[in-house]
């Protein structure tokens, strides 16, 4: 299990929201932290730390000049998502990103879009894609879901999906979007899922507050699946030391 570090960008500005609160049709959102630190700071001191595989993710508007900001502090280190398409996608690995992270260019109108995903498949390669299936709980079973996690498709997070959809990325980014951002504890029940069916490495986000979660999220994981964390560290305003993850982790 490794961490990955994050860097979520609202209005230009390093941040922590809560997930559910996002909307269309404006930029608001649930502040939990607004950092006065630059995404380069955080992408400097990621660098330093040799976390790879973290990930930038634009939420909404105005996030651009942060970052390239961000992705030129550590080429090569990070992956980035939001807004991300075909046809820009090969301007995001130029700009220093290792990865592109996909959700609503190719889960749309409660389907997969495969045609978009083929679109992508032929700009960057499979070794450069990300597919974020962030998903909520419904009925009993997780589905993807998309547009600022307010829209459920009809994909469900199953054997079946992960296998057919890791023939086309790298790795899978999954946010538990009902539990994001509340530091209440993480999904154990969708961390097992991942770790017994995807048949490439994915990064769980949702709900990791302290040291005894991290260690659950290991145990459930079978420590295949990497954690990232974010309003629950000391770097973006929480009491969960930002070294300490990264210690517990290096450990296994």
């Amino acid at each position: 299990m490794q961490f990955r570090p994050c860097i979520d960008l609202h209005e230009g500005k390093v941040k922590q929201i809560v997930g559910s609160s996002l909307r269309d049709g404006d930029n608001s959102a649930q502040v939990n932290f607004e950092s006065d630190r630059s995404a380069a700071d955080f992408a400097e001191l990621y660098r330093k730390e040799q976390l790879t595989g973290g990930h930038v993710i634009k939420l909404g508007p105005g996030n651009d000049a942060a970052a390239a900001s961000a992705l030129s502090g550590w080429p090569g280190g990070l992956q980035i998502g939001g807004g991300i398409t075909a046809e820009n996608a090969t301007h995001y690995l130029d700009m220093g990103a290792s990865h592109v992270i996909v959700t609503s260019y190719v889960f749309k109108d409660g389907q997969v879009n495969f045609e978009n995903l083929e679109k992508l498949l032929a700009a960057v390669g499979r070794d450069r894609l990300v597919l974020d299936l962030s998903c909520k709980k419904k009925d009993g079973d997780y589905f993807i879901v998309t547009d600022r996690w307010q829209k459920f498709t009809d994909t469900r997070i199953n054997a079946e999906t992960l296998k057919k959809l890791a023939s086309y990325c790298d790795e899978f980014l999954v946010h538990a979007a009902s539990v994001e951002g509340l530091m209440a504890g993480p999904d154990l029940e969708l961390v097992s899922l991942l770790a017994e069916y995807s048949p490439v490495p994915v990064t769980y986000a949702g709900g990791i507050a302290t040291l005894e979660d991290i260690e659950a999220v290991r145990k459930a994981g079978d420590n295949q699946v990497h954690i990232t964390i974010g309003s629950a560290l000391d770097i973006f305003g929480g009491s969960l030391a930002f070294r300490e993850v990264v210690a517990c982790c290096k450990a296994d």
